[in-house]
């Protein structure tokens, strides 16, 4: 259940796609589809959220987003360089406008002191634009970070759809 924050934030990304005539898409890893579910929970997405991929593994990455494993083992797959092939991925493989891709580190293990548990990378996309990419550090169990990212990926995209100049 999303909260009414979250809510308007599907509202508006739901908005400004439809009127912008456009379609989005996630490469999601450790939200494990939450983005994707948040925004199918608005009747009628379907106009606006062409698909959604949960990218949990390395494999996944390589095999459905075309990740190179060379890029994984330099950078790690929690890297912004990953998220960004992601993205890239996503926006290739399927008829979209945007693509938002997010991998992480949701704890309660798998953190290290160069990435930390809570450690997460997003990706933005949106056909010739130059590509947006950041990292965010949450606080927080697995399922607060895992929430912040699905909100911080939600609130970056609202942002580019509301910018007149995307």
């Amino acid at each position: 259940m999303l909260f009414p924050e979250e809510q308007e934030l599907i509202d508006r990304i739901g908005v400004a796609l439809m009127q912008r005539r456009e379609r989005m898409g996630t490469a999601e890893s450790c939200t494990g589809g939450l983005i994707a579910a948040a925004c199918t929970s608005l009747s009628g997405s379907s106009q606006w959220f062409e698909r959604g991929v949960v990218t949990y593994s390395n494999e996944s990455k390589i095999e459905l987003l075309g990740v190179p494993p060379a890029l994984i083992e330099q950078h790690g797959s929690v890297s912004g360089e990953v998220a960004l092939q992601m993205a890239r991925g996503l926006l290739s493989h399927a008829p979209i406008d945007w693509a938002l891709s997010v991998t992480g580190i949701a704890g309660p293990t798998g953190g290290s002191s160069e990435k930390p548990v809570g450690t997460v990378y997003l990706a933005l996309l949106h056909g010739s634009a130059a590509p947006k990419v950041w990292r965010e550090l949450f606080p927080g169990d697995r399922h607060a970070v895992r929430t912040a990212t699905m909100r911080a990926g939600l609130m970056a995209l609202c942002e580019a759809l509301e910018d007149k100049d995307q």
